[in-house]
């Protein structure tokens, strides 16, 4: 099964550890978490200048221009199977 993530980007589903909306970086441990990924260059931006969510998988941290309840409901629907 498949995250189809914005744009051209799908991950695996079972790849994806967690969603973040982006006002979550209110909290500062997510902000310092975000900033270090950034630094060490996991982060791909996905969004253009749309940043609605983050997409923390297994290898990297993917910004999405989709919303968190969006992605939630993509990641139950059976309409995005494999």
């Amino acid at each position: 099964m498949f995250l189809h993530l914005g744009g051209d980007v799908v991950v695996p589903k079972k790849d994806v550890i967690m969603i973040l909306d982006t006002h979550t970086l209110t909290s500062s441990a997510t902000r310092e978490f975000i900033e270090i990924a950034g630094d060490e260059g996991f982060i791909k931006n996905t969004s253009g200048d749309k940043e609605k969510s983050y997409v923390v998988t297994t290898r990297e941290i993917f910004i999405s221009p989709i919303s968190c309840k969006t992605l939630q409901k993509r990641a139950r629907s059976s309409k995005y199977l494999e």
